[in-house]
């Protein structure tokens, strides 16, 4: 399976929440997808539909594929603490998820090319890989040479939809500092991890 790059909106209505942001055409059309539209009978949906939905859900959000969820749900059960949180902390723990709300990038699409491109850094050392987990204490900077890039510039102008207290920036020197695994409470997707854990228990 690639990665999704088709119409966001339409991820967007089939799941029913804006997962990519704000966005004008779901507020408009916030239905199912489909020829009938919102006039079209649906089944009710079975507990294993639930389940597979919502991590269907979560995979569309932070863009990870099967196999990556996967390993992070084994490496989350492996960990103390309650799974469902554990599997949260270590998507938002990702260097492409931390580089988009730090704001550096308008998306996690965006960020993971920017990551993949050589343009970030960890800790003064270039790292090209998306998926590569921080520790409390790392240090996110965007490489000197890449500071005057249009796109990281116009996405530092524009105001971020909130601020995260697990994360800090500071705008002259363009680095920011991973301080602390988020709390539940702190992460905003709205994801019902709990039913993934149950679709991984059986």
């Amino acid at each position: 399976m690639a990665r999704y790059i088709g119409p966001k909106t339409k991820i967007s209505r089939k799941f029913g929440d804006p997962i990519y942001g704000p966005d004008k055409t779901f507020e408009k059309k916030n239905y199912p997808p489909g020829h009938h539209g919102q006039n079209r009978r649906r089944r009710k949906t079975s507990e294993y539909g639930l389940q597979l939905k919502e991590k269907q859900k979560a995979k569309y959000i932070y863009g990870v594929l099967e196999k990556q969820f996967s390993n992070l749900f084994k490496k989350a059960s492996r960990s103390k603490g309650v799974t469902g949180e554990v599997l949260l902390q270590l998507l938002e723990s990702r260097l492409d998820n931390v580089v988009y709300r730090l704001g550096v990038a308008p998306t996690r699409a965006a960020a993971r090319q920017l990551v993949s491109h050589r343009h970030i850094t960890v800790n003064d050392e270039i790292v090209n890989v998306p998926s590569y987990t921080l520790r409390p204490g790392d240090r996110i900077g965007v490489r000197e040479r890449s500071k005057s890039l249009e796109a990281i510039t116009q996405s530092l102008g524009t105001a971020r939809y909130t601020q995260f207290p697990w994360l800090e920036w500071d705008e002259s020197q363009k680095t920011g500092k991973f301080l602390s695994i988020p709390q539940r409470e702190e992460i905003p997707e709205n994801i019902k991890e709990n039913l993934i854990v149950e679709l991984y228990s059986k």
